[in-house]
């Protein structure tokens, strides 16, 4: 299976605390629940994060100088450099100098987790997504800046693009 989403099939929506904006790339659910959930936000000012209950975080900054995410965590969120925190812990921004837009990947603890990375080109494998930061080509398809590419196949690839793998939680 490969699939191929265009910004025309993202969906915009507010944020969870309603101060700012989301776009939601793809959505995957289990028995009407979030599973998995990949999107874009700019984070334009110091503020809250919107928290979710159940759910790990992981942040990409793709664009600007990035911030810091202080609270139940403090963590450095710069560009290219994924950071991973408990969505149910209280966060804000902090340090926002200008105008920054990340990557987000949301997964439901103990159901699934998130492998993300940075790569320049790799190879893909089991419950992939490839989010392309510039021109990606990937048999035969070529995807744009900012274009979706979800597999289940393993499928070498070439170009700047942020590499999620979905795992399935091990049983404890």
């Amino acid at each position: 299976m490969m699939r191929h989403l265009k910004p025309a099939d993202f969906k915009v929506m507010p944020w969870a605390n309603g101060q700012g904006q989301t776009v939601e790339m793809w959505r995957e659910e289990s028995d009407g629940a979030l599973l998995w959930r990949l999107s874009r936000a700019a984070v334009v000012e110091d503020g809250p994060f919107s928290i979710f209950p159940g759910i790990d975080r992981n942040l990409t900054v793709i664009a600007g100088p990035g911030f810091d995410l202080v609270g139940g965590v403090r963590l450095s969120a710069r560009l290219l450099r994924p950071v991973e925190f408990a969505g149910d812990v209280p966060v804000r921004a902090a340090g926002v100098l200008a105008p920054s837009e990340d990557f987000n990947v949301m997964v439901r603890r103990g159901a699934v987790r998130a492998q993300v990375a940075v790569r320049d080109g790799g190879v893909t494998g089991g419950n992939c997504a490839l989010f392309a930061l510039g021109e990606v080509r990937l048999r035969g398809t070529l995807l744009a800046a900012q274009e979706l590419m979800l597999t289940d196949e393993e499928l070498a690839f070439e170009g700047h693009a942020i590499l999620v793998r979905i795992l399935p939680e091990p049983l404890a």
